[in-house]
């Protein structure tokens, strides 16, 4: 019915085993009205001995049978000057990486992540009404505050996940928002902090990217600047699972970024990636930084390089928190591919960024990499 709140009658008939909390997902319906839908708390389903229906993943999922450690990139090596043999050799290795698979580790930062660390623990260790206090839940395709992401029918089957959510950058963007913990105290302080410092090692990265694809140093930066690029931040809080051969942490998808760096938390075996017909658990230390192509950079570069599709899977006796940092150009920017005569077309079109990412919300989640065939010359309205 029109403006409803509705639960999950699953999870409603085990209230008996004790006291459940709820988010409120809000979503449009295909008759244009927007519901209301009481998502469970997967913080408070991880003391189940079963999983409720909802979790439950319909179609099997391919288990992941291969492992891959992506090589670090030296990010002193690449501070080196031009004639440095060590910056040429980071420069190859970073653009070998960005090609093969989209992703890679970088070293030597200088970012301080027992900072972040402390702060997402401090907030996911407060009691729920606690945590709901603080913060709010905001229906957009940022989906910012504490609560659920991409929920958009009673029927669909969710996510093994609890996220929190803000927009760092520009920096007024949350005014008047209540998404920023109260709790712990420092929270805001450590987080600004953290993407302050990021948005440093990202900009060299997208030098350095083009100087690895022999384009224009600046074919990649030009999009961003310091007053209206955003910087969004989305912290996964992946709890024990009952069983985890049916549950995802995240169902698989591309991020609909330039950049994003990662740092992960408790447990490093919950990235797989989708290559060559498989999946491959991505082998990466804890508190350390991972970088992944994004689709706004598979755009720029006119397809030389593709966003990975990835997934994030569950585990039986552990938790696992991951901080993505999402780093993209201004919403009005109109991004162009790269031309160059020494790369074939890929067969990208000019994109603004606001549109591709709206697109990618409505598609989402997808069984493919359905959001990109937005940017495909071949497909000239949004899907």
């Amino acid at each position: 019915m029109s403006g409803e709140t509705s639960s999950f009658s699953t999870v409603a008939r085990m209230e008996n085993t004790g006291k459940l909390n709820y988010h409120e997902s809000k979503f449009t319906d295909q008759s244009g009205i927007q519901q209301t839908i009481l998502v469970p708390v997967v913080q408070d389903l991880a003391r189940l001995k079963s999983l409720p229906r909802q979790f439950i993943q319909r179609l099997a999922t391919k288990n992941a049978t291969s492992t891959f450690t992506p090589a670090v990139i030296d990010m002193a090596g690449l501070r080196d000057g031009p004639d440095s043999s060590s910056r040429a050799e980071e420069i190859e290795k970073l653009g070998r990486e960005a090609r093969d698979w989209g992703l890679f580790l970088i070293g030597n930062h200088g970012l301080v992540l027992s900072e972040v660390e402390q702060s997402v623990r401090g907030f996911f260790e407060l009691p729920f009404e606690e945590k709901k206090r603080s913060v709010g839940t905001y229906m957009s395709v940022d989906n910012l505050g504490y609560g659920r992401s991409f929920v958009k029918s009673e029927d669909q089957v969710l996510d093994w996940i609890d996220r929190l959510a803000m927009k760092v950058a520009p920096k007024a963007a949350t005014d008047g928002l209540a998404v920023w913990p109260i709790k712990p105290p420092n929270f805001r302080w450590a987080m600004e902090k953290y993407a302050d410092g990021a948005r440093k090692i990202l900009d060299e990265l997208l030098q350095a990217l083009a100087e690895a694809l022999s384009v224009d140093k600046r074919a990649f930066s030009q999009y961003f600047d310091q007053e209206s690029t955003e910087i969004n931040v989305r912290i996964n809080y992946y709890p024990p699972s009952p069983d985890p051969t049916s549950t995802l942490g995240i169902t698989a998808h591309s991020d609909a970024s330039a950049l994003t760096l990662l740092t992960q938390f408790e447990s490093s075996n919950g990235l797989q990636i989708f290559k060559d017909d498989q999946w491959f658990t991505v082998h990466w230390p804890c508190n350390t930084l991972l970088v992944t192509v994004g689709d706004l950079m598979e755009i720029m570069s006119d397809g030389i390089l593709k966003s990975p599709w990835h997934r994030a899977a569950t585990q039986s006796e552990v938790d696992r928190f991951s901080v993505a940092l999402f780093y993209t150009p201004p919403p009005g920017v109109e991004i162009v591919p790269v031309q160059d005569g020494m790369h074939a077309r890929g067969g990208y079109k000019k994109v603004v960024v606001k549109e591709y990412i709206e697109n990618s919300y409505r598609v989402s989640p997808a069984p493919c990499k359905r959001a990109i065939m937005f940017a495909k010359e071949t497909n000239n309205n949004p899907v």
